[in-house]
């Protein structure tokens, strides 16, 4: 990361200078088509997290692999990346630090270490969560790669790749009314609409139940040990939210309806065009260990 800094406010005028040219018919991410489908590729490995939560490098780097040559379609994971990026892109993967449930410092540098391989120089990346607003690199950022653990949230429902955008608003309390619904709405700012390129919802440990803001106890994980793949991140949030409401009607025994509601994910689509929630819409492939997978 450049030792550079600059103000939330100028990372927004510079950001909307450069949308100003681009808006004509944007896409809201990157490699969304005007088709009603969304493919979503889930993966799991039973090795891949042992009990104590420590995360075996080896194995998530294959199962990003296997993932992104599915999703894509082609022969090898680094012809998938090619689709992904670009040697010219500057690239922010926002990533996620809740000390509870963070995104694995070992998927990050494999992901880092995939796009430095397809040609983009280490000066035009960055790994960045709450500081995305002041970070030079995602101020210029033509690709953005999202990528977070699934968890319960006690404002959204549940916090997904959608929700992990909130950090590019200067204020991200104006999206929390209603069960935070309109987080579809973010997507189309400036500082981020049409850059996204790739979403990865990790379901490695995710937490299916909380009780108040921050809550965390791990008494409400479970060893999932998989991760969803996609272009589309409605379509990753809309299959995660099926799995978490799979285990909770497990663990409490009868269906258990999340609360506060999820109501964000179908408004994303319905409402504000993001992507794919519908179930009857998104190709779920499923790759790797089999056992419990809950959909």
């Amino acid at each position: 990361m450049s030792d550079s800094t600059m103000t939330r406010r100028d990372f927004l005028r510079t950001t909307t200078a450069a949308a100003v040219v681009g808006t004509v018919a944007m896409p809201l991410f990157a490699g969304q088509s005007s088709g009603k489908k969304a493919k979503v590729i889930l993966i799991r490995h039973q090795n891949v997290v042992d009990n104590d939560w420590k995360v075996d490098k080896a194995i998530i780097a294959q199962m990003l692999d296997d993932a992104m040559v599915s999703l894509f379609d082609v022969k090898s994971a680094e012809e998938a990346w090619k689709k992904v990026v670009k040697p010219g892109d500057v690239v922010g993967i926002k990533t996620n630090v809740w000390r509870y449930l963070r995104t694995p410092l070992e998927l990050e540098e494999e992901m880092k270490r995939r796009i430095m391989a397809v040609g983009v120089e280490e000066k035009n990346m960055s790994i960045d969560d709450r500081g995305v607003l002041s970070n030079p690199v995602f101020a210029r950022a033509t690709a953005v790669i999202n990528v977070r653990p699934m968890r319960a949230h006690n404002w959204s429902g549940v916090g997904g790749c959608l929700k992990n955008y909130i950090m590019f608003t200067p204020s991200p309390p104006d999206y929390h009314p209603d069960s935070c619904v309109d987080l579809g709405a973010i997507w189309k700012l400036p500082a981020i609409a049409g850059k996204t390129r790739l979403n990865i919802l990790l379901m490695l440990t995710p937490q299916f139940h909380c009780m108040g803001p921050h809550h965390f106890d791990k008494e409400y994980t479970w060893l999932y040990k998989g991760m969803l793949v996609s272009t589309d991140p409605v379509a990753v949030d809309a299959v995660g939210l099926k799995i978490i409401e799979a285990q909770r009607a497990i663990y409490f025994k009868e269906p258990t309806p999340m609360r506060p509601p999820v109501r964000h994910i179908a408004a994303a689509e319905e409402k504000h065009g993001v992507g794919i929630a519908n179930p009857k819409n998104i190709d779920l492939v499923k790759l790797g260990w089999k056992e419990e997978s809950l959909i």
